[in-house]
């Protein structure tokens, strides 16, 4: 880490001291343990699919249900699901308000915020229907079939799962090079933190932040796929795109990487509740 890296950090921690305590940091710090909850769970089942250890779906719903079968996995669900609340009212909040940093205010990173607090109103919506009792049994995977259905029989709706499936993957690239360029960095507030410290997030952060970026990846390419051959089959959740990665030429052990990289992510999602700047 270089010694200008090292000054910024150092300067966020004392911003992000003279912000503490506020709402917004209070949610934010909330929304990004919950997030790292459900990336770890999804990881570790993914991983178990890849050895055939289990028949439930790597994704939210089996992540749920994984959570629903423990006997406090009740009060758990629930408390992810305020987690995603706090994440989509951080981020509503940097779209109305603007985000931290010099370039906060752009309205590029306004319409991002924007983008990420729909995202995360409906994962929330989710969790919190699961957690009431009425989120049904339908598999994610089949859920994602059935809106590209209904949405490419609407006027346009061709063009716009196309373009759906492109944005979602250009965000995936995104994300992958962002991570490998350590671009978290900035968002740090680590000024007092060890060196060992220091590095272990930045591990967590490039490796975890690669595979969901690939991960990302993979679903828009499937997106754009059914919607270039008009067939909603070819859309697929987050279970049937980690499968995807085992039927690669380098098998199962392509789908334990990324999903490794997933649980990575997760902890790194918690490192980002501890020090990221909000």
């Amino acid at each position: 880490m270089s010694h200008a890296e090292q000054n910024r950090m150092v300067r966020g921690g004392t911003q992000a001291a003279s912000r503490g305590g506020t709402g917004r940091e209070v949610v934010a710090r909330c929304g990004l343990a919950a997030r790292g909850v459900l990336y770890v769970l999804v990881g570790v089942m993914a991983v178990r699919v890849a050895f055939g250890e289990t028949s439930q779906e790597a994704d939210r719903q089996g992540a749920l249900q994984e959570m629903a079968g423990h006997p406090v996995g009740a009060v758990l669900i629930w408390a992810v699901g305020v987690g995603l609340v706090c994440m989509m009212l951080w981020r509503l909040s940097e779209a109305l308000f603007g985000a931290v940093g010099p370039d906060g205010d752009k309205a590029t990173k306004r319409l991002a915020s924007t983008a990420r607090a729909i995202f995360y109103a409906v994962m929330a919506f989710s969790v919190l229907s699961f957690a009431a009792g009425s989120g049904g049994s339908q598999s994610g995977d089949q859920q994602s079939r059935d809106v590209t259905s209904k949405v490419l029989d609407l006027p346009a709706g061709q063009w716009l799962v196309g373009l759906t499936g492109a944005a979602i993957a250009i965000a995936g690239v995104v994300i992958a090079v962002s991570a490998a360029m350590r671009k978290f960095r900035k968002k740090l507030a680590m000024g007092t933190v060890s060196q060992g410290w220091r590095k272990a997030v930045d591990f967590l952060g490039v490796t975890g932040g690669v595979a969901r970026g690939a991960v990302f990846t993979a679903a828009g390419g499937f997106l754009f796929y059914a919607a270039l051959n008009y067939d909603p089959s070819k859309a697929r959740g987050v279970d049937d795109t980690l499968r995807a990665f085992a039927q690669t030429p380098a098998g199962p052990w392509l789908l334990v990487v990324v999903a490794v990289g997933l649980v990575l992510f997760g902890l790194f999602s918690w490192c980002l509740a501890r020090w990221r700047q909000v």
